[in-house]
């Protein structure tokens, strides 16, 4: 049997307005929901969803030292202090692109990283199972959103908080065929009235954590859809994440 979710969601624990941004995707890649709070209302909305692939942008644990190993045994000389982190780190930092290092101690990871961590348990405890979990109707993958952007275009992106970078994001999701909202209406709706007062049409560009979320989502989506255009990378028993694309080229600019 093959696993079929019915839904498809992105989660960003990074905080903003609210501790958890959450994106919904249909099996047609339409935008179903696009909203945030806080764990427990993210855990009732689950508990309303029947079968459900969620990609998390966030670690599942703290490393595992594979890469201090990895670096011992290549008889590497270098400063193994710069090994604290997760194979996928290492992997995607020799192609440039910069994902933050998810230290071996728990009680020195980001506070965000902590918030995946949580997040991550209490979906187990939910009843969802790491992907791919067989015929379990409920399966959470991890994912990046930074790097499923650097993947998605070719190229690291614009800055994420300006303007030009969330538009450059949300056009990489809308040209992949993810139906989120085409970011050009943004183009359509200026007017010479509406820049002189500075009321720019802002309700067609999605923030930063939306599109984070959004951007995760639509990674699962793939990964079930277009499984040929994905890949998973790290280790299964650190983390592997599921990007949007079929391999790395050898260095993102």
């Amino acid at each position: 049997m093959v696993y079929t979710p019915g839904i498809y969601l992105g989660i960003d624990p990074t905080a903003s307005r609210f501790p958890y941004t959450w994106a919904v995707l249909d099996e047609d890649c339409h935008l179903l929901a696009l909203t945030g709070g806080e764990v427990e209302e993210l855990l009732a909305f689950l508990e309303d969803q029947g079968s459900c692939l969620a990609a998390i942008n966030a670690p599942a644990g703290p490393n595992r030292g594979l890469v201090r190993m990895k670096l011992m045994q290549a008889q590497v000389s270098a400063n193994l202090r710069g090994a604290d982190m997760r194979l996928v780190e290492h992997l995607l930092r020799e192609r440039g692109i910069s994902v933050p290092p998810t230290p071996s101690r728990r009680e020195n990871c980001a506070a965000w990283m902590q918030m995946g961590f949580l997040l991550h348990e209490r979906m187990a405890q939910a009843g969802f199972t790491r992907y791919p979990g067989g015929e379990a109707g409920r399966q959470w993958i991890e994912t990046n959103s930074h790097a499923a952007f650097c993947t998605l275009l070719g190229k690291i992106p614009l800055p994420k908080p300006t303007l030009e970078g969330r538009l450059q994001r949300q056009l990489a999701i809308h040209e992949k065929g993810g139906d989120i909202g085409d970011p050009m209406e943004f183009f359509e709706e200026i007017t010479r009235h509406k820049l002189l007062h500075g009321s720019l049409p802002m309700e067609y560009i999605r923030s930063a954590e939306e599109l984070d979320a959004l951007v995760a989502a639509f990674s699962a989506w793939m990964v079930i859809n277009l499984p040929g255009e994905t890949m998973l990378l790290g280790d299964g028993e650190e983390g592997q994440m599921v990007l949007p694309v079929k391999v790395l080229v050898d260095h993102y600019s």
